[in-house]
C-alpha cells in the first residue's frame, strides 16, 4: 500500500514522523504523495495558528483523497480532541501509540471501524522509538526525552505531552551509533524539554553528549533547545572541553522583563539569564545564541515591550524567533486580565523581527573573510547549501556531495546567508 506523512510543528514531531515512515517502509508499504492509500497527519498545538493549520490540513487531505485511510495524531488532537472527533477520521490518536502505526493500520483494515486512542493521564512511560537513518534531513534528530513539568502559564504542552520522561541511556547511544554508521555526521538531540533528560536516573544530558562524542565519524552534536536553568557547571565544563558540541545554543528567553517572566511562570529572572549567557561567552566568544520571545503577553505595556527590545540588544543574540501571544484554551494566561490588542501584537512582532534581522546580519558579518567548516545539506544546479557549526546557512556556487563537510572561505552576505568558496 502507498502512504504519505504530513508533519507540522517541532523537531520531536519530525523525528516521530520519520520513525513511522521507517516502520511502514520496512513492512513493505511505499511512499506516494500523489495517490496515497494512507495519509498520516502529525499535528501541532503550540499556538492557535498551529491548531487551525492542523485542522485545515486534515480537511484538505480528506477532500483530495476521500477514499484514503486517514490517520491523525499529535499535540493538536490531544488539545482539541472534540474538534477532530467531528471530522470523520479513520484512526485518531494523541501522542501515544505512534510507534504502533503498523498495528493500528492493520486493525483498521481488518475491522473497517474507526480507531480512537488517547491516554487520560500525564504519567506515561517513555514510548520506545528509534530510527536507523534520517532520510529527510542531513542532520539526524534523536528524540531522547518527552513531556514537560514546567507549566508555563501560556503553554498547553505539559497537558498534551505528559510529564517528563527519558529514553534509556544505552538505547540513546545505540541509536546515535546506528545513525553515524549510516553516514550522518551531525546529530541533533531533541525532546519536548531536552535539558531535563535523565531526571530520576543516573545520567543527564551532558553524559549523553560526552559519551556520544567518542563515536568515530560523528563530527557535531547539536542541542535543539535548552533552558537557561539547565546550563549547569557540569555542562559548561563539557562545552569548554568538547569541540564536537556545535557552536550554537538555542536558549528560550520568552520575555525581556522580570514582570512578564513572573506572569509567565518562567523559572529564572533576567539577572540569572544574563549571568549565564555571559558565562557561555567567556567559554566560547563567538558562539551563536538564538532564542524565542513571545510578544503581547497579557499586561505587556509599551514600557515592558521596550524592556524586551533593550534586553535582546544587550544580549547581542544572533536570532530571535518571535511569536505573538496565543490565547490557548486551558492555560492560566488565557484568563489573565489586560489582554493585548491583536493589531498592537502585530506591530510589536514587526518591531522585534526587524531587530532580529539586524542582529542576525551583524553576527554573520563577523565571519566575512574567515574560514569555517560547512556540512553540505542540499545540492542542485551547481549550487550547494549547508550549515556551519554556529548554524549559519552557507551558499556555495558549485555542486558538492550531500553530507560532506568542506572547508570554506566566507566572502560576503546575501539575505543573512554567507556566500562561501571551498578551499581546495
Amino acid at each position: 500500500m502507498k502512504f504519505m506523512i504530513y508533519t507540522l510543528g517541532c523537531k520531536v514531531n519530525a523525528y516521530e514522523s520519520e520513525m513511522m515512515k521507517e516502520k511502514l517502509l520496512q513492512k513493505g508499504y511505499y511512499l506516494d504523495e500523489k495517490d496515497p492509500d494512507i495519509i498520516i497527519i502529525n499535528t501541532c498545538s503550540v499556538t492557535n495558528v498551529a491548531d487551525q493549520k492542523s485542522r485545515k490540513m486534515v480537511r484538505h487531505f480528506k477532500n483530495m483523497h476521500p477514499n484514503s485511510i486517514t490517520v491523525v495524531c499529535g499535540c493538536s488532537t490531544e488539545h482539541k480532541r472534540d474538534d477532530y472527533l467531528k471530522m470523520g477520521i479513520d484512526i485518531l490518536i494523541g501522542n501515544s501509540k505512534k510507534s504502533q502505526i503498523i498495528e493500528l493500520i492493520e486493525e483498521y483494515q481488518k475491522n473497517k471501524k474507526p480507531i480512537l486512542y488517547f491516554e487520560n493521564t500525564r504519567r506515561l512511560p517513555f514510548e520506545d522509538m528509534s530510527i536507523k537513518e534520517f532520510t529527510t534531513h542531513t542532520r539526524a534528530f534523536v528524540k531522547i526525552q518527552d513531556g514537560c513539568d514546567n507549566f508555563c502559564s501560556y503553554c498547553v504542552i505539559p497537558f498534551v505531552r505528559g510529564s517528563i520522561r527519558s529514553k534509556d541511556f544505552n538505547q540513546v547511544l545505540d541509536e546515535i551509533r546506528t545513525l553515524v554508521n549510516h553516514g550522518h555526521k551531525e546529530i541533533v538531540l531533541t525532546g519536548i524539554h531536552t535539558g531535563s533528560y535523565g531526571v530520576g536516573t543516573s545520567h543527564d544530558l551532558t553524559d549523553v553528549i560526552h559519551e556520544a562524542s567518542k563515536l568515530e565519524g560523528l563530527e557535531r552534536i547539536r542541542i535543539s533547545s535548552i533552558e537557561i536553568t539547565e546550563l549547569n557547571d557540569k555542562f559548561m565544563e563539557e562545552l569548554k572541553n568538547n569541540p564536537k558540541i556545535c557552536n550554537h545554543l538555542h536558549i528560550p528567553l520568552q520575555a525581556g522583563s522580570d514582570e512578564i517572566l513572573k506572569k509567565m511562570n518562567r523559572k529564572y529572572d533576567l539577572e540569572e539569564y544574563k549571568r549565564i549567557i555571559n558565562k557561555i561567552r567567556r567559554i566560547r566568544e563567538d558562539i551563536s545564541i538564538t532564542t524565542d520571545v513571545i510578544v503581547g503577553f497579557p499586561g505587556e505595556t509599551d514600557e515592558l515591550f521596550s524592556k524586551t527590545l533593550e534586553t535582546v540588544k544587550e544580549l547581542k543574540l544572533s536570532k530571535v524567533h518571535v511569536f505573538p501571544f496565543s490565547k490557548k484554551e486551558g492555560t492560566k494566561a488565557a484568563l489573565m486580565p489586560n489582554q493585548i490588542d491583536e493589531n498592537k501584537k502585530k506591530k510589536r512582532v514587526r518591531e522585534l523581527v526587524s531587530l532580529s534581522d539586524t542582529l542576525e546580519e551583524e553576527y554573520a558579518q563577523k565571519f566575512i573573510n574567515k574560514n569555517g567548516y560547512v556540512l553540505i545539506e542540499t545540492s542542485k544546479d551547481n549550487e550547494s547549501t549547508g550549515c556551519t557549526s554556529n548554524y549559519l546557512k552557507v551558499i556555495i556556487k558549485e555542486s558538492l556531495p550531500r553530507n560532506k563537510v568542506v572547508l570554506c572561505r566566507f566572502k560576503e552576505i546575501d539575505n543573512h546567508n554567507l556566500i562561501g568558496e571551498v578551499i581546495k
